[in-house]
């Protein structure tokens, strides 16, 4: 993706390949976290990929992103959704919509991490 965000390479191929990223952004308040969660889609192909053995890379992929606020004392809980609330969401078609959408929210593609690089409770 030349379009001068600042994916790093084990990222954008992470997304590629139909990995979720997260990214710990602002709460509203401080007794809340807050994360974007990055969710690609899936097509009929990865399915036949997925049922083969192999992950298959698509550069045309489309993006769910979801901005999530949970409870600061439950996040590292099994009962993290109680009181989580869905701030904002946005479906995207490919990788330049993407990165619209992330530059509209003020959220820089350099934050996001792999899920278990994260506080993210999901």
């Amino acid at each position: 993706m030349d379009d001068g965000s600042d994916w790093s390479a084990d990222k954008l191929t992470a997304l590629r390949l139909g990995r979720r990223l997260v990214a710990e952004v602002s709460a509203t308040r401080p007794d809340r976290r807050a994360f974007v969660d990055i969710r690609p889609t899936r097509s009929e192909p990865d399915a036949r990929a997925r049922d083969e053995g192999w992950v298959r890379s698509d550069t045309g992929r489309g993006f769910r992103l979801e901005h999530w606020e949970y409870d600061r004392e439950r996040v590292d809980g099994f009962d993290y959704d109680i009181g989580a609330a869905l701030i904002k969401s946005a479906d995207t078609l490919d990788e330049s919509e993407l990165i619209a959408v992330l530059s509209e929210w003020g959220v820089r593609p350099g934050l996001f991490v792999h899920p278990w690089d994260s506080g993210d409770p999901k």
